[in-house]
C-alpha cells in the first residue's frame, strides 16, 4: 500500500512539475510575442539559429520539432525570421498550429501544416520582389505535439557568402542585408545563439566570424556541427576524428554553452505521399532521424576504434541537443521569472501613465484650448529662432553643427569664373561644426575673403578695339568710354554669380534654424507632438518667408549691380589720379608719363589747354593724332584703358561688397527678428479664423489619439495579465523551493 501511494504522489508531483513547466512556457511565450508587438525590452529567452544557406539551418530546426513543415532547399528559403513556440504536448498526434497575425499578434488562427507552409512561401515571393528583400518583422508560429521539445527557436535566413566580382553585386547587396538582420536579432543578450557549421574542420569560422563580432567570448552560444553523416566517411585517421570531436582550445576560443560542440545529422528526404517523398509520416521522419543518430555512433567508434564516453555521446545527435536546449532554456525561464516582474511592473506603470496623458491629450481637443497651444507655441518657437541667431550652445554642434566644407556641400558654394573654390582651411573656423548665427557670420566673412580678392579679368587688344565702335557724332575714338563699356561688362559677369551663390548660401543658413529650434522645444517639452499639420504650416510659413526674403533681397542687390556697372560715375571711381598715375609711371619713363598726363587730363577733363610752348602744342598733336584719330592701338593707349578698366572694376568691387553685405543684414537677417513674428501671428490668426480644423487636423487627431488609447489599453490588459501570469509562477517556485528546503 505504502509503495502504491509512494507511486501515486510520485506521479502527481510529475503531473504538478509538467504543468508548472507548461504554465511557464506559455508566460514566456506570451511576453516574447508582447515584447515582439509593442517593442518593449522584456528579456524573453529564446534559441536564435544562425547559419548559412548550406548549412542545413532550417532541416535542423525541422528535427528538433519533430516534424517537417518549412520550405527547405536551394538558395534563399526564409526571407523573415521565423519564430516557433514549441510545446510538447503527448495528446496531439498531429502538429496542432496557431498562425499569429502579422496586425495584431494578440490574435492568432489555426491553420494547418499546408496553410503555413504555403504563408511562409507567399511571404518569400513577396520580399523577393520588393526593394528591400528581408524583413526583420517575425513571423510567430505556436505548435503544440508529442514529439515537440518546449522550446522558442527563432529560424533566420541563411547567411550568404558571393563572391567579390562585379557580377555578383546583387548577391553581395543581398549577403549585407541578411548579415544586418541576423546581427540585430543577435543584438538581443537574452537570445542563446545557436551557431550552425557545416565543416570538418574548426579553423574555417564561416559563421562563427559573424557570431563572435556579437558574442566574442561564445558565453551564450552554442556551435553545432551540422551534416555529421556526410564527414565522417572524409576522415582517414582515428586522431582527425579525435580532434574534431574534441578540438583543443586554441581551434574554438571563448567559453561556448556546453563547452564543446554538437554533432548532428538530419536524413535527407520530405514527409507526404508523392513519388518524391521519402517519408510517409512525421513519425517515420522522427524514426529516420533516431536510426540516424545510432548509425552516426557506431560509425565513429569504428573509426576511432573504441567506445565514446558518455560526455562524448551526450553531445552527439539531434535529440541530445533537443534535450540540452530544453534544460537550458528551462533554467533561463527560472532564472529570469524573478527580473520580470519588475519590469512588468515597470511597463504597467508606464502603460497607465500613458493612458492617463492620452486622456488628458483628447480632453483638450476643443477650439479654445488649441488656440492658445498654437499661440504660445508660436512665441517659444520664435524665441528659440532669436536665441540661435544670438548664440547658443544648447544644441549640440555635432549633431546639428556644419563644418565649411559640408556648408558649401548642402548650401553651395562661392565659384568664380575659372570655376574654382578658395581653399576652406584658409576661411577663419572653417573646420568648426557651427549653426545659427555663428554659421551666418562665417558664410558672411567668406563672402567678403573671396569677392573683396577679385582682381579684374584680363582684358585682351580686340576686346579694345570692339570696345571703341563708332560715335554717333563722329568716327573718332574714346578711350574713356571703351574702358568704360569694357569694365562694367567684366564687373557684371563677375559679381552676380556671387550674389545669386551668397543668397543660396544664406538662406541655406536660415532654413537650419527650424530643425534646431524644434529640438530646442523637444528637449525643453514644450513641443506640440501629435500636431503634425499644425507644425507643417508653421515650417512651411517660416520656409516660404526664409525664401521669399532672400529673393527680395538679392533682387535689391542686383538693383545696385546694374546701377553700378550701367553708369560710371567718376567722382566714385577715380578718387585717386595719383594712384592711377603711378601705375602707369611703372609702364615707361618721364617723357611718356607727361604725355600720359596730358592724356589723362584730356580724358578726364575735356578742357583745350592753351599751352604757350611749341611743346605742348606738339605733344597735344600726338596726343589727338595716336588717340582720336588712329585707330591703330598704341602700347600707351592700351595701358590707359587697361588702367581705367582696373580702376573702375575695383571702385565697383568695393561698392558691391560693401552694399550686398549691408543688405542682406537689413534685408534677410533682420525680418526675421522684426517681420517674422507678425507675419507668423498674422498666418496663424487667419487661419484660426478661416477653419481650425485645417490647422490642427482636429478630426484625424481625435481618431489618432482615439486609437492610440485603444491600442494602450490592450496593452495594459495584456500586461496585467503577465503580471499576474509570473507572480503565481514566482509563488509557486518559491514554494517548490521550500518545499525542497524541507
Amino acid at each position: 500500500m505504502a509503495g502504491e501511494e509512494s507511486s501515486r504522489d510520485s506521479a502527481t508531483k510529475n503531473i504538478d512539475e509538467l504543468e508548472g513547466q507548461w504554465r511557464l512556457y506559455e508566460a514566456y511565450n506570451e511576453l516574447h510575442g508582447l515584447a515582439q508587438e509593442f517593442d518593449t525590452p522584456f528579456d524573453a529567452p529564446a534559441v536564435l539559429v544562425v547559419g548559412h544557406q548550406t548549412d542545413g539551418k532550417s532541416a535542423l530546426v525541422e528535427a528538433l520539432m519533430g516534424f517537417q513543415f518549412n520550405h527547405v532547399g536551394g538558395g534563399t528559403k526564409t526571407r523573415r525570421p521565423i519564430t516557433l513556440h514549441m510545446k510538447y504536448n503527448p495528446e496531439c498526434d498531429t502538429p496542432l498550429c496557431h498562425l499569429l497575425s502579422d496586425s495584431d499578434p494578440s490574435v492568432s488562427h489555426e491553420k494547418s501544416l499546408q496553410d503555413i507552409q504555403a504563408y511562409i512561401e507567399a511571404e518569400n515571393m513577396r520580399l523577393e520582389k520588393e526593394t528591400c528583400q528581408f524583413s526583420a518583422k517575425e513571423i510567430i508560429i505556436r505548435i503544440e505535439y508529442k514529439y515537440c521539445p518546449n522550446l522558442t527557436i527563432i529560424d533566420t535566413p541563411g547567411l550568404v557568402a558571393p563572391a567579390p566580382s562585379r557580377k555578383n553585386r546583387a548577391l553581395q547587396a543581398q549577403a549585407r542585408a541578411v548579415e544586418s538582420l541576423v546581427r540585430a536579432k543577435m543584438q538581443h543578450r537574452e537570445f542563446i545563439i545557436l551557431c550552425l557549421e557545416d565543416c570538418n574542420d574548426w579553423s574555417n569560422a564561416t559563421t562563427r566570424r559573424v557570431v563572435m563580432q556579437i558574442d566574442p567570448e561564445l558565453s551564450r552560444t552554442v556551435v553545432v556541427a551540422t551534416k555529421l553523416d556526410t564527414k565522417i566517411p572524409q576522415f582517414a585517421r582515428a586522431s582527425d576524428v579525435e580532434v574534431f570531436l574534441s578540438p583543443p582550445a586554441s581551434t574554438l576560443d571563448g567559453f561556448m554553452l556546453g563547452d564543446s560542440p554538437f554533432f548532428t545529422s538530419v536524413p535527407s528526404g520530405r514527409v507526404g505521399f508523392g513519388p518524391e517523398s521519402v517519408f510517409r509520416s512525421n513519425d517515420e521522419f522522427k524514426q529516420a532521424i533516431s536510426s540516424r543518430e545510432v548509425e552516426d555512433l557506431v560509425a565513429l567508434e569504428e573509426k576511432l576504434g573504441r567506445v565514446l564516453s558518455k560526455q562524448e555521446r551526450s553531445r552527439i545527435g539531434v535529440n541530445s541537443l533537443r534535450l540540452f536546449l530544453e534544460e537550458l532554456l528551462l533554467k533561463r525561464y527560472m532564472d529570469s521569472v524573478p527580473s520580470i516582474i519588475p519590469l512588468l511592473e515597470k511597463e504597467y506603470r508606464s502603460s497607465t501613465r500613458k493612458l492617463s496623458e492620452l486622456d488628458q491629450q483628447l480632453s483638450s481637443l476643443n477650439e479654445a484650448k488649441l488656440k492658445e497651444k498654437g499661440r504660445t507655441f508660436h512665441d517659444l518657437f520664435l524665441t528659440k529662432l532669436s536665441l540661435l541667431l544670438k548664440g547658443t550652445v544648447i544644441a549640440p554642434p555635432d549633431k546639428f553643427g556644419e563644418t565649411l566644407q559640408d556648408e558649401r556641400v548642402n548650401g553651395g558654394a562661392f565659384i568664380g569664373s575659372d570655376g574654382l573654390q578658395f581653399p576652406h582651411k584658409l576661411i577663419p573656423n572653417a573646420g568648426m561644426r557651427l549653426y545659427g548665427g555663428a554659421q551666418y557670420h562665417r558664410a558672411m566673412a567668406e563672402f567678403r575673403f573671396v569677392v573683396g580678392g577679385i582682381k579684374c579679368p584680363p582684358i585682351t587688344r580686340e576686346e579694345i578695339v570692339n570696345a571703341c565702335g563708332v560715335e554717333d557724332i563722329h568716327d573718332g575714338t574714346n578711350y574713356s568710354r571703351t574702358a568704360c563699356v569694357i569694365a562694367v561688362a567684366k564687373a557684371r559677369d563677375t559679381f552676380e554669380p556671387f550674389l545669386h551663390q551668397l543668397g543660396c548660401r544664406l538662406s541655406h543658413i536660415l532654413k537650419r534654424l527650424l530643425p534646431i529650434a524644434v529640438y530646442l522645444l523637444q528637449k525643453e517639452g514644450e513641443y506640440l507632438s501629435g500636431h503634425d499639420v499644425f507644425l507643417r504650416r508653421v515650417a512651411d510659413a517660416f520656409n516660404n518667408f526664409a525664401e521669399s526674403s532672400e529673393k527680395s533681397c538679392r533682387e535689391k542687390c542686383m538693383e545696385d549691380l546694374v546701377s553700378t556697372t550701367r553708369y560710371v560715375t567718376w567722382s566714385l571711381h577715380n578718387k585717386n589720379r595719383a594712384g592711377l598715375r603711378q601705375f602707369l609711371d611703372s609702364f615707361g619713363g618721364s617723357e611718356q608719363s607727361a604725355i600720359i598726363d596730358v592724356k589723362l587730363s584730356h580724358l578726364a577733363s575735356g578742357n583745350d589747354s592753351n599751352m604757350s610752348t611749341q611743346t605742348t602744342e606738339t605733344r597735344l598733336a600726338d596726343l589727338l593724332d595716336s588717340t582720336l584719330w588712329n585707330r591703330r592701338l598704341a602700347p600707351s593707349s592700351e595701358r590707359i584703358v587697361y588702367a581705367l578698366v582696373q580702376q573702375i572694376f575695383h571702385g565697383i568691387r568695393e561698392y558691391f561688397l560693401a552694399s550686398t553685405e549691408l543688405k542682406f543684414n537689413c534685408f534677410l537677417l533682420m525680418p526675421v527678428v522684426d517681420k517674422l513674428p507678425a507675419m507668423l501671428r498674422e498666418d496663424l490668426e487667419s487661419a484660426f479664423e478661416d477653419n481650425l480644423d485645417n490647422v490642427f487636423d482636429i478630426t484625424n487627431l481625435r481618431h489618432s489619439v482615439a486609437q492610440d488609447k485603444r491600442q494602450t489599453e490592450i496593452e495594459l490588459k495584456r500586461v496585467q495579465k503577465l503580471k499576474e501570469k509570473f507572480r503565481y509562477i514566482h509563488e509557486q517556485l518559491n514554494s517548490q523551493q521550500a518545499m525542497f528546503g524541507q
